[in-house]
């Protein structure tokens, strides 16, 4: 049951913690994990991508081009970055919500909402796209924006976990105290999805 999963978002988002939420759910469930992730200027804002190879013995932690069953995409403009990782089939949720690169805010350069999105309808026409910002604000802070995701994901049904499988990976990554926001996140994202 190889599937290649991409995280893609930038720093601050949280993409390596969904990635380890989700290395976490495949362990306990006994499936061998390879991951490998992209962080260049995180700390800036800058691109952050996760890789994961569930069930992946025999293969390199990097999804080729064409290979990635499913995208999780935590800004557009990411997202949109990655469409030529994504396998004919692929599954995405993807934040609509946008962060304006400094380039653009400088005015040296555009930043192309609508293209973006268009492009990834149509790489991924079953996609679940959703301004998820405002989801995780109402659960208790911004930075809970990969939990929503991950609640959305597993919502739409797309990813090889259930949710009582995902549940128990947050628990086993989330810090106690941050538990109940993180929780309420998942809800809100496996809400949005239905």
């Amino acid at each position: 049951m190889l599937k290649s999963v991409l995280i893609t978002g930038v720093g601050g988002q949280g993409t390596l913690l969904a990635s380890k939420i989700m290395s976490e759910a495949a362990g306990r469930r006994g499936l061998f994990v390879r991951t490998s992730e992209t962080i260049g200027m995180a700390q800036r804002g800058g691109s952050v991508t996760s890789h994961l190879r569930i069930d992946a013995k025999n293969v390199s932690p990097v999804i080729p081009s064409e290979h990635a069953d499913i995208l999780i995409g935590f800004e557009l403009a990411e997202a949109a970055r990655q469409i030529p990782k994504l396998a004919e089939n692929a599954s995405c949720v993807v934040n609509t919500d946008t962060l304006v690169p400094t380039n653009v805010a400088l005015k040296q350069g555009k930043y192309l909402a609508d293209e973006y999105l268009a492009a990834l309808k149509k790489a991924a026409p079953h996609g679940l796209f959703i301004n998820a910002t405002p989801l995780a604000i109402e659960a208790g802070d911004a930075r809970t924006l990969n939990i929503v995701l991950l609640g959305a994901a597993a919502g739409a049904g797309m990813l090889p976990f259930s949710v009582e499988e995902l549940k128990d990976a947050i628990k086993a990554c989330v810090k106690p105290k941050l538990l109940d926001m993180n929780m309420k996140a998942f809800e809100l994202g496996l809400a949005a999805a239905q």
